[in-house]
This record gives structure tokens, sequence and C-alpha cells, in this order.
């Protein structure tokens, strides 16, 4: 889900969908019935409510909730510390606010949104279930929150930016630049957090999360470097992205080709693929070979004809799973592949869990809207 919240973060999605989309994401991954993003307002020195989930009609976008000291999230805000409230009848440290009040809200947590900068504001999670809040749920809202002031933090830099450049080449090497470089500091935060959380699994799913966070920050970097941005060639760029993906494949090895020449591609669109191909071949370095390490991982790229680019990731070891279904799949793994291709408008063609060895054939539109 983490993973999932700072590839959205990258893609350009609009900033309330962005909030709404992290708001809707972190009450699913700790099951609670609330969550809130608090926009915190100097000159009011109050905290609105931005954007949020649960909430009755005319809470989002109008709410305000206390920022002073004596307030869960304004004691979050104003200290940095995160604040749990498992029991909000029984709570002497703070005031409870009346929003929560008239929710039924019987427990909560708050984190600061903070990114290089001033801070945003709050993210907070709330329930009415009973039950505690515990720390392992403190460790995932903090990385959602993480991610997401690093988000806000990057949209303040693209306004700063459009402000001050006027060719839209160096404004988007730039931005690319900073967002390279707020995915690295996320996925090292996330990667403290998995050494020191203590619980196996949580510190694995932690783990996966910070990887993922970090291919799509190096994909970015590679971009960054290509001298035009609007198109560029595909091959080269799906050749070093996967460059940078051997060492954490090996002792797999990935054997690449390509048509002969460049396949000019749009940027923005060049990212996606590079991250459904780095996704198909991790995972491939992952199971595929369980026995016989140091086997290949072939990745083709070709052009079939003058309206699309196919790309094929293939392997000669176990296989799918009998019954896997990718559409059915809880693996953020295929989640990630399927959403991707879909936004793509792409074909992608699994394999059956009857075959030896795998292969996923990618055939993506050169074009946004296609001909035909």
């Amino acid at each position: 889900m983490l993973a999932e919240l700072g590839v959205l973060a990258l893609q350009g999605t609009g900033f309330v969908d962005l909030l709404n989309h992290a708001a809707r994401l972190t009450a699913e991954g700790l099951q609670a019935d609330y969550c809130k993003v608090l926009e915190y307002l100097p000159g009011e020195k109050m905290l609105l409510v931005r954007a949020g989930i649960g909430w009755g009609e005319g809470v989002v976008g109008k709410a305000r909730v206390g920022a002073d000291l004596a307030s869960p999230a304004g004691f979050a805000l104003q200290t940095g510390k995160s604040v749990i409230s498992n029991h909000l009848e029984n709570e002497e440290r703070f005031r409870t606010p009346e929003l929560l009040v008239q929710h039924g809200i019987r427990r909560a947590m708050n984190v600061i949104l903070q990114g290089d900068g001033s801070p945003f504001g709050v993210l907070e999670v709330d329930s009415k279930s009973e039950g505690e809040f515990s720390e392992h749920d403190l460790a995932f809202l903090q990385g959602a929150a993480n991610i997401l002031g690093m988000a806000i933090e990057q949209q303040r830099y693209q306004r700063q930016l459009q402000a001050a450049l006027d060719r839209h080449q160096v404004l988007l090497k730039e931005v690319n630049h900073r967002v390279k470089n707020s995915m690295q500091l996320v996925g090292s935060m996330l990667h403290l957090q998995a050494v020191s959380v203590g619980d196996p699994e949580l510190s694995e799913r932690l783990s996966e999360a910070s990887i993922r966070i970090s291919t799509v920050g190096r994909a970015y970097d590679r971009l960054a470097y290509n001298a035009d941005y609007e198109k560029i060639d595909l091959v080269g760029y799906l050749r070093e992205v996967l460059k940078d993906l051997e060492p954490s494949v090996s002792p797999s090895i990935i054997h690449f080709e390509a048509t002969p020449g460049a396949i000019q591609f749009a940027a923005d669109r060049a990212i996606l693929v590079a991250l459904i191909a780095n996704e198909l071949v991790s995972n491939a370095g992952k199971y595929a070979y369980p026995k016989r390490p140091g086997e290949t991982i072939w990745v083709e790229v070709a052009q079939p004809d003058e309206n699309n680019v196919s790309v094929s990731v293939r392997d000669g070891g176990v296989g799918l799973p009998p019954g896997f279904d990718p559409l059915k799949s809880k693996r953020l793994g295929a989640r990630l592949v399927t959403a991707l291709s879909s936004q793509l408008d792409a074909q992608l063609k699994w394999p059956s869990a009857d075959e030896a060895g795998a292969t996923f054939l990618l055939v993506v539109p050169l074009d946004r809207n296609p001909a035909g």
C-alpha cells in the first residue's frame, strides 16, 4: 500500500486526489473507519480538514480543529511527535475535538506531515471500534505520512519552478531530480523502520515497499538525463533501468535484446513501461529459479508494427503456481503490473500455470490514442 501511494505521488495525480487516495489507503491499511488530512492555516492557527474518508457531508473542506498543544493534532504539528489516543473517553492529556465526539470516535492517531520546508499539517486516522492502535500501526501511519509529505513538498517545488523557469524541458528535469531525491529519502526512512520495527512480517513488507519506491526514484533519475524530454529512446532507457536492477536479481543474469535502432516513446509513458519491466524481472529473480541460482532472465523489446511496442520478460524456471489468477491476486506486484498496464492502455499476456517457465508479454500503443 505504501508503494502504491508512492507510485500515485509520482504519476502526476492531482493534489486533492492524491490527498484523498492517501486517506483511503491509510484507512484501508489500518482497518479504520475514518482518516483525514489536516492542513495547517497559519493565519487562523487552525487545522482544516483538507481531505478524508468516512466523514459526513460538510466536514471535508470546511471543518477545523485546534492547532494548539491541547489538541492531539496540534501537539503532533507543533512538536513533531506522534500521538496515540486509544481511549478518548478517558483522555486527560488533550481535549477531544468536537468533530470526533460528533462521530463517536473512540481512538485516534496523529502524525505530522513534514517535507523539506514548513509542515503541511497532520495525517490522522480515527476509529469507532473497540481495541487499540499499536506501535506497528503507528509505523505504517508514519510511513504513509512520510510519502505524502514528500509528495506535497514535490508539488511545492513544482509550483515554485513553474514560476521561475521559462523552459518546459528545464522545469521537468529539475522536478525529476527533486523526485529522485525525495524518493531516496522516503526509501531510506522505510528501510530504517523495517530494521527497527521488531516484527519480521511487518519488517519484510516495509523492506519491499522501500525497494519499490527506490526503484521509482531510479527510473526518474535515468529519465532526467535524456536531452529530448518529450520523446526518448525506449530501448536505451530500458537498458539503463535494467542495468540498475542487476545487483538485486544476482546471481540471476538479465539478458537484454532489442529491435535494431531507437524506438521513440513518450517520456512519461516510458516510466510506466520501465516500472512494469522492473516488477516482472524482480519477480523472476526472486521466484523463478529457487534451486538453480545463476540462470537467465530474458527481456526483449520489439516493434511488431507501426502502432505498437512489445516488451517480453521470460524465464525458464518453475512457472506460476497452480490456480494463479492475476486479476484476483492479492500480491502487490500483480496489482501494480495490472494497474500500470491499464494506464498505458496496454495488453498484458500472463503465462498459464501449466507452462514451463514463464513468459509475460506487454504490448503498448506508441501513442496515447492509437489509430483504430
